[in-house]
């Protein structure tokens, strides 16, 4: 029986099994991070919506949070948490669009961590409108020459492999004539930069490909794909940044009420009792909504919807620190060492001040919430769509800067 006395189903009760044979034989514990997780994707249990012996069981999406509970519980690894790129955006990119030999090739070690991941979209011309990029790839034979610039990528200073989309066919409209490629980022003609964020941190880079040899093996889908995978990718991405389903009351919202409960009590006045209050509710819904999402997802790619999650998530964080710095009062403005580090992950610091700081970059990674409400507006609620006066016109008729 679950925990409320429904019924198991045989999909739910089947997945439940697996977990608890994962963690009864490789306890986390005494079991290498590598050695457990790479158990995990052996069982079908990495991601469990994915094809049988690719890491999953094909089954409902929404039966990953029998898994995560369990290796919680048994205070287990988390990919996402080591490898947030890759196992939230390129390993489902890869699933749905690569070949049989990519997925054998990749979806293990990106799972394990032993390879991480990064995803080259973003240029200096090209960040809302994606899909005016000018990165080009060029056919030779059975390779792609790539010559450009991409930047924002995070993590790509410790990514064995990335997710790269380019220009393959400048005459065909914007859309039309992308390309998708896994490219190795440790190519000798693959430069990486870091970008310094106000956090000190330089999580964020630049990378310079300078006459890049892609073989057309790594090409996913075909060469005209590049914008279907590409949505692909940023659905997943909006889901795993604004979809995630933490316990009540943990999380960032967990965080403010830490802070709340260390307050002496002639600070907690009314006022600031009904903005804590607030908050609390604004989180417990947004867990809410992403709960319902996550049970009428379907199979395969996540929808527009992710859309909400990705965008309250990225408002709520800002409210939530911005109120947490203020009940700090003189000690939110205290930030420590502001020494350049490149992290090997995200958020490599649990420091209220840093991650106040880190919670700005929220709403615009993985989509700007103006984005966000456009998609909303058009593909959820049906609106009009803005004026789009290149639609029909080639790439390479559109004036740029």
């Amino acid at each position: 029986m679950s925990v409320n006395d429904t019924p198991l189903t045989a999909d739910e009760r089947r997945v439940s099994d697996l977990a608890g044979q994962l963690v009864e034989t490789h306890p986390p514990a005494t079991t290498s991070i590598p050695d457990f997780l790479g158990a995990q994707f052996d069982l079908g249990l990495a991601w469990v919506q994915f094809d049988e012996s690719f890491g999953g069981l094909g089954l409902n999406p929404k039966l990953q949070m029998i898994v995560n509970d369990r290796v919680r519980q048994a205070k287990g690894p988390f990919s996402m948490a080591r490898n947030p790129i890759g196992y939230g955006m390129c390993g489902p990119t890869v699933h749905v669009w690569g070949s049989d030999g990519q997925k054998r090739r990749y979806l293990r070690p990106l799972f394990t961590c032993e390879e991480i991941w990064c995803q080259l979209f973003s240029e200096p011309g090209s960040g809302s409108d994606f899909a005016g990029l000018s990165a080009r790839g060029v056919r030779d034979g059975d390779e792609w020459i790539v010559n450009g610039q991409k930047v924002w990528t995070t993590l790509a200073h410790v990514a064995r492999w990335g997710l790269l989309v380019v220009r393959a066919d400048p005459e065909a409209v914007k859309h039309a004539g992308l390309a998708a490629f896994v490219v190795d980022m440790h190519a000798p003609t693959v430069e990486v930069r870091p970008l310094r964020q106000m956090t000190g941190e330089a999580e964020f880079n630049e990378v310079y490909f300078t006459d890049t040899r892609i073989p057309n093996d790594e090409l996913l889908g075909g060469p005209g794909d590049g914008w279907r995978v590409s949505l692909t990718t940023l659905m997943n991405e909006r889901t795993s940044i604004g979809g995630s389903i933490p316990r009540q009351g943990s999380g960032s919202i967990g965080d403010l009420m830490q802070v709340w409960s260390a307050l002496p009590d002639d600070r907690k006045d009314a006022a600031t009792r009904d903005r804590v209050t607030a908050l609390w509710v604004r989180a417990e819904v947004h867990r809410l909504t992403n709960i319902r999402a996550n049970q009428n997802r379907r199979m395969g790619d996540p929808g527009p919807e992710g859309s909400i999650g990705k965008m309250e998530s990225a408002n709520l964080n800002k409210s939530i620190y911005e109120e947490m710095i203020g009940l700090m009062g003189a000690d939110g403005m205290l930030y420590g060492s502001y020494d350049m580090v490149q992290p090997n992950q995200t958020l490599s610091s649990s420091a209220t001040q840093k991650t106040f700081l880190r919670s700005r970059a929220n709403s615009i990674e993985g989509g700007t919430t103006e984005v966000m409400l456009n998609i909303l507006g058009e593909r959820v609620l049906g609106l009009p769509g803005d004026v789009r006066v290149d639609r029909d016109v080639p790439w390479s008729s559109i004036p740029r800067n």
